[in-house]
């Protein structure tokens, strides 16, 4: 089939050889830079800590696309509480441009926090006054396969939908947010299918393999592809049953056993109302019915510029956890197994020894 390019590109040959012959003098188009931004990816809560503040600085456009998101380094960062004491971040020296407090740290229920931030410029940033809401203890959660069919008769995607159950108080009304912890499981490899790359020392590449290890416990920081936010205006006072999170199965995951922290979160009216912008902004689908892109605005704000746009939330949170072990047997469909043929300890993440908390 032609493609459009090569129609393109025929339509512009095709002119050229009926357009007079003439001298063009190129013009030079200088783009500016886009003005960097503030970004701030900030939570803490009244779990145990560490809790993190991530610190970037992110282009609208630019001349030349590189490292349009660039961490901001070298930065005073610092959390103070309503009665003036204050605690500083630590930066990684790992992760730059992300601030740690310590693993002792944890907000207080019914306290107000404000975020303080002064860069290595001496530009100075703080957050409104957010205060720590409570949470209902997360008593039951569950899980059910979820499969996802794809265009053009590919594979499905499928993975485990969890769903939280939420005994919502009815004297308040609360604003929910729903996070993953760190979840670990148990991978399997094939350490002896292991082929090394070519080399002039094995330029056939004979296998060699190795006799360990064919099982580790590996863990990831399990991410959401989409943001789980709610409010009670439906539910005030009962009890309900909502999704909070979709971890996909890559064929690894669930071969054998895996576990996963959720986290539910007791977050501010003016929090609920940023992250469920940011959710519908997320999933704008390209149709000409999606209402246009804007800038979301947060709770912080430039001391020295107030007219900066600074971008992101700093969320202070009332926080309660629950941890399940999801075995092979519980999903209804099962991806087929990604095989890793190498030893398992050269997968980013792993030991041969499971958590001292290890409970399945």
């Amino acid at each position: 089939m032609q493609s459009n390019f090569d129609k393109m590109l025929r339509r512009l040959i095709f002119l050229a050889l009926i357009l007079p012959v003439a001298c063009i003098e190129p013009y030079k188009l200088d783009v500016p830079e886009g003005e960097q931004l503030l970004m701030v990816e900030a939570t803490i809560t009244s779990g145990p800590g560490p809790h993190a503040v991530t610190l970037t600085r992110t282009a609208t456009y630019g001349s030349i696309f590189e490292a349009l998101i660039r961490p901001v380094t070298q930065a005073t960062v610092a959390v103070r509480d309503e009665s003036g004491a204050t605690t500083i971040l630590t930066e990684s020296s790992e992760a730059r441009g992300s601030y740690f407090t310590s693993a002792s740290f944890q907000a207080e229920i019914g306290k107000s926090y404000t975020l303080l931030i002064e860069t290595i410029d001496g530009k100075t940033y703080a957050s409104r006054p957010e205060k720590v809401e409570s949470v209902p203890a997360l008593e039951n959660v569950g899980i059910r396969t979820v499969v996802i069919d794809q265009a053009g008769g590919e594979n499905p995607r499928s993975g485990i939908q969890v769903i939280a159950e939420v005994n919502d108080p009815g004297d308040q009304n609360n604003f929910y947010y729903w996070r993953n912890g760190p979840a670990t499981y148990v991978l399997e490899t094939r350490p002896d299918l292991y082929t090394p790359p070519t080399s002039p020392a094995n330029p056939d590449r004979i296998p060699q393999p190795k006799p360990c290890c064919f099982t580790c416990y590996r863990t990831e920081i399990s991410s959401n592809r989409s943001m789980f936010v709610e409010t009670d205006d439906d539910f005030n006072g009962l009890t309900t049953h909502i999704p909070v999170a979709f971890i996909e199965d890559d064929g690894r995951r669930f071969v054998r056993t895996f576990r996963i922290d959720v986290k539910q979160l007791g977050i501010s009216q003016e929090a609920y109302r940023f992250l469920r912008l940011v959710k519908q902004q997320a999933e704008i689908s390209g149709s000409v019915f999606d209402p246009p892109p804007a800038t979301i605005r947060g709770n912080m704000t430039s001391l020295d510029n107030p007219e900066e746009v600074v971008l992101g939330y700093f969320i202070a949170a009332g926080e309660t956890t629950k941890r399940i072990y999801v075995n092979n047997s519980d999903l209804t469909f099962h991806q087929n197994n990604a095989l890793i043929p190498d030893d398992c300890l050269t997968v980013q993440g792993t030991s041969v020894s499971p958590p001292a908390d290890w409970k399945p």
